[in-house]
């Protein structure tokens, strides 16, 4: 039993892992009332699931164990892994979204999965650049968790990477398609260059996402490519 978990409900939507956990990928539901979100991730004609549920009060619901394939992140990719449900443990936050009313998170879901991702990280000694969005690994299909995600509370507690606020290193990329490059090269499937870019900005610059390359986000990914070189930001 797992004191973090309040109860279990299983889904029949896994199958076995082809690749050792080594991320986490954070989604919303964009589903309201969670029991229905809940119904529909434990349906077995539905083909999705994920490994957890956390309800905006606060409640941890399991799905699928985590030594299984939960089937959450999709067609989707992250530093030359295609199969990301293989290697990920996905985590969907109860929240209406984009479409029916996107809002902050509720302090007591984020209290909930502070606990929870900090004993999955510890763990699998998931690097903190492994802890990502769903927008993250899928940029052409998914924003989710989206601009207002708190990723810098998870950044606090050493749970993800923290945004870039030393960029005195500057700019050093020539052109778009040098940025491209070194996009994909931290992580992003570029094939589609403006919903990659999107999808940096809408983690690492959410307070202006239009998918547009300036100064500002090719500073911002030239310093997380260096830190994570120079073995500050694993």
């Amino acid at each position: 039993m797992d004191e973090l978990v309040h109860r279990t409900v299983p889904s029949p939507n896994w199958n076995d892992r082809a690749l050792p956990i080594s991320m986490v990928v954070i989604h919303y539901t964009e589903m309201k009332p969670a029991e229905d979100a809940l119904a529909r991730l434990t349906a077995p004609d539905a083909g999705v699931s994920a490994h957890y549920l956390i309800t905006e009060e606060g409640e941890v619901i399991r799905l699928v164990d985590e030594d299984k394939r939960a089937w959450h992140a999709g067609q989707s990719y992250w530093r030359g892994h295609p199969d990301v449900n293989s290697a990920s443990i996905g985590i969907e936050l109860d929240h209406p979204g984009h479409a029916l009313g996107y809002r902050p998170f509720a302090d007591a879901q984020i209290d909930a999965l502070l606990p929870l991702l900090a004993r999955i990280v510890k763990a699998y000694d998931i690097p903190r650049a492994n802890v990502v969005g769903h927008s993250d690994v899928a940029p052409m299909r998914k924003i989710d968790p989206g601009e207002l995600f708190p990723w810098d509370r998870l950044a606090e507690h050493r749970l993800c990477l923290p945004r870039p606020t030393r960029l005195e290193a500057g700019d050093p990329f020539d052109n778009d398609a040098a940025f491209y490059l070194a996009l994909e090269r931290f992580g992003y499937d570029v094939t589609d260059g403006h919903k990659a870019v999107a999808a940096f900005q809408r983690r690492w610059r959410p307070e202006r996402i239009d998918g547009a390359i300036d100064g500002q986000v090719r500073a911002i990914l030239f310093q997380l490519l260096l830190d994570r070189d120079q073995g500050r930001a694993r």
